[in-house]
C-alpha cells in the first residue's frame, strides 16, 4: 500500500506529518498496518504490560488502572535490568546518554 493511499486512512500517514518528516531529511518506515517489524521494542514492552500487570487484576476503575499501570511503567524503568542494556535498566541507559552537568562551586 503506498503512502497516499495509508494518508487516508491514519493520523500517522497523514500528509499534515509525513512531509515534515521527509522535509526535515528523515525516512518513514511502514512495513504494513499491523506489522509487528514496526515497533518490536514497543510491543515487547506493551506485552510484559499486559501479561504482568493488567491482565492480573481486575479493576475498579480507570482511575485505578491508570495508576496501577503507571507504577508498573515507573518500576519497569527503574528497577528491572535488561540483558539488551548491559544489565542496566532502562533509566540507567537513558541518563548514562545525558551529557554531564558541571556542579557549582
Amino acid at each position: 500500500m503506498s503512502i497516499k493511499t495509508r494518508r487516508k486512512h491514519s493520523p500517522v500517514t497523514a500528509k499534515a506529518f509525513v512531509d515534515p518528516v521527509l522535509e526535515s531529511g528523515c525516512q518513514l518506515s511502514m512495513d504494513g498496518r499491523g506489522s509487528w517489524r514496526d515497533n518490536v521494542f514497543v510491543e515487547c514492552v506493551w506485552r510484559s504490560v499486559k501479561y504482568e500487570c493488567v491482565y492480573l487484576y481486575a479493576y475498579d476503575s480507570v482511575a485505578q488502572a491508570r495508576t496501577s499501570i503507571m507504577q508498573y511503567i515507573d518500576g519497569y524503568n527503574r528497577s528491572r535490568p535488561h540483558s539488551s542494556l548491559d544489565r542496566k535498566t532502562p533509566y540507567q541507559a537513558y541518563t548514562s546518554l545525558l551529557p554531564p552537568v558541571k556542579m557549582a562551586a
